[in-house]
């Protein structure tokens, strides 16, 4: 099925689709991971846009398990945080880490006064699924012990699917996030349908993309009804936190986000579904060269920073 990208992207768009194409190509996938990484790596090297003044950050370690997870926080000068934002990165499950979505965490400061936490959860293919979820799962509970402050969880793709899954694993606990922000998550829908198949040649992330990075993270198991790795294969979506999904319109998995807000309303619970018209997948890197992507980025920090006041956006 075609779909007519030149209609749909504007022009800011599109010079940001192909300024990330020349650090990191569409056929990515068919370098070796190590080539992946080091292309991934160049490139939000060559975006990071600094931190805003007043924001500082340090990285803390957390022993889980018999593992250490490296953490970074983020605090704003002269605030009082009114909540905590847990931030889990996009990248696939395969790049990915602490610099790639460093400015994106100390401006969701900046814009919310919030203490941040970024999350260094294990890669795969090192470390296959449950690795990740795992890491992510210890630091929600480390700072869910450490701190009497609300948690609001939030991500991007990869990330985002890891903010479902400790949302869903966590939901009964007495100290359970009190809002998930997330950011064209890929959430395990079917990818014979929807927008899997009307932007399966989408820029910046096709549909095949998509089963690469699940492949590579499974670790040749079959983990399809694993809500720890699929999260819209749970079975109950009930006595979820207040949830903003933030979707790109031109992404294949932007179908995942208005089906899993569709569910969690069913269930009696609180969801808005966004999908920025004209997007694509990775945006967060064009919120400072692209108009929508700009406007997009203040509709997320709003979220998280009404989420973690207990407040309900409404529309965003």
């Amino acid at each position: 099925m075609s779909t007519d990208y030149s209609v749909l992207i504007d022009a800011e768009t599109w010079a940001f689709i192909e300024r990330t194409n020349s650090f990191y190509p569409p056929d990515a996938v068919d370098y070796t991971v190590a080539q992946q990484r080091d292309v991934y790596n160049t490139m939000c090297k060559a975006f990071f846009a600094g931190y805003p003044a007043g924001i500082s950050a340090m990285d803390r370690f957390i022993e889980a398990d018999g593992r250490t997870i490296t953490v970074r926080l983020y605090d704003k000068a002269g605030t009082s945080p009114q909540a905590v934002c847990l931030y889990f990165h996009g990248g696939g499950f395969v790049v990915g880490g602490l610099d790639s979505h460093d400015d994106v965490c100390a401006e969701i400061c900046e814009a919310t006064g919030f203490h941040v936490i970024a999350v260094d959860y294990r890669l795969a293919p090192e470390h296959a699924h449950p690795a990740s979820f795992e890491d992510c799962l210890a630091a929600f509970e480390h700072a869910a012990a450490t701190s009497s402050l609300p948690i609001v969880l939030c991500g991007d793709s990869a990330g985002g699917n890891l903010v479902a899954a400790v949302s869903h694993h966590v939901r009964h606990s007495d100290r359970a996030p009190i809002g998930q922000v997330m950011v064209y998550p890929g959430l395990g829908g079917a990818q014979d349908q929807g927008s899997y198949l009307t932007h399966a040649e989408a820029p910046m992330l096709t549909t095949r993309d998509t089963a690469y990075y699940a492949k590579i993270r499974s670790g040749g198991r079959d983990w399809s009804t694993d809500p720890r790795f699929a999260p819209l294969t749970d079975t109950d979506f009930s006595g979820l936190p207040d949830t903003v999904v933030i979707s790109a319109e031109c992404d294949p998995l932007s179908d995942d986000g208005r089906q899993y807000c569709q569910r969690i309303s069913a269930a009696g619970g609180k969801a808005i579904w966004n999908n920025e018209p004209g997007l694509v997948h990775g945006y967060l890197r064009a919120r400072h060269s692209v108009t929508r992507a700009r406007s997009s980025f203040r509709r997320i920090c709003t979220a998280v920073h009404l989420l973690g006041q207990g407040r309900w956006p409404g529309q965003l």
